[in-house]
């Protein structure tokens, strides 16, 4: 009786510990679905609360990002709106972006959070620290580009201009330019994290990665000619701070190696 009873209890405590902790791979599409929305519904409702909030100052944050552009211009031209509702949605639009990038560390958790009870409990350890680290590289990434390579690349371009144009820049046409320099250096500036995770998971290895560092350079300068405006200043402000960023990744991959081959 004890042995029956004992089993009874063996099978229950079984049961109930299944109950806890579900099983991932037989859960329904359809369940995933449902937590994927919710996580979204969550980042939705962050970004709009962001947006109406910084609304009012659409115009200012206009302003601050266009003064690299005004800093370069003559003192004879200014910035001109070609379209009756340029006025209007070019703030808006960069409104738009700039609530999306505060919100960004929120972003990234709640997709943390949703791809977390698939992972082990080693691979969660790690997560942590490269999703941090992606955040704190995309910034990083925001900054340069506005703080360098955008009045860098503004100020060739203004003094390559033939003395009998004076360069006008439509206000919609430079807020395209610069949204599109912030994500090129944003995503560029996350080399390290992509680097260390094809490392972690064992696509590649250090010393593969040594050995194809020239075919690595090349295809540094050959991305950058393609993400970045048609002159050579602008490729190599983003080809040498992707081939740095490369090494960054590199030497934190060799010390994850040794790590493992010390504790083997």
């Amino acid at each position: 009786m004890s042995r029956i009873s004992g089993g009874r209890m063996t099978d229950l405590s079984l049961n109930n510990s299944q109950n806890t902790v579900p099983d991932l791979e037989e859960m329904p599409i359809t369940k995933h679905l449902v937590i994927l929305r919710r996580h979204l519904i969550k980042i939705t409702g962050l970004i709009l609360i962001l947006f109406f909030c910084l609304l009012p100052f659409a115009n200012q944050s206009y302003q601050l990002m266009s003064e690299p552009l005004r800093a370069q211009l003559p003192m004879t031209s200014s910035m001109i709106a070609t379209d009756v509702t340029a006025t209007f949605m070019a703030p808006f639009k960069l409104n738009f972006f700039v609530a999306l990038m505060l919100a960004m560390p929120f972003v990234i958790y709640q997709l943390w959070a949703f791809i977390k009870p698939a992972l082990y409990e080693k691979e969660r350890h790690l997560a942590m620290p490269l999703l941090f680290g992606s955040i704190v590289l995309f910034y990083a990434g925001i900054a340069f580009a506005y703080w360098v390579a955008l009045p860098s690349i503004l100020h060739f371009f203004m003094s390559v201009s033939p003395e009998t144009v004076a360069p006008m820049t439509d206000i919609n046409s430079y807020l395209s330019f610069c949204l599109k320099l912030f994500l090129v250096f944003g995503l560029t500036f996350e080399i390290p994290i992509i680097t260390l995770i094809l490392i972690l998971i064992g696509v590649v290895s250090t010393q593969t990665l040594v050995e194809k560092r020239r075919f690595i350079i090349v295809g540094c300068f050959f991305v950058a000619m393609f993400a970045t405006p048609p002159d050579a200043l602008s490729m190599v402000m983003l080809a040498i701070p992707m081939w740095m960023l490369f090494e960054l990744g590199l030497f934190f991959g060799k010390l994850i190696e040794k790590r493992r081959a010390s504790t083997t």
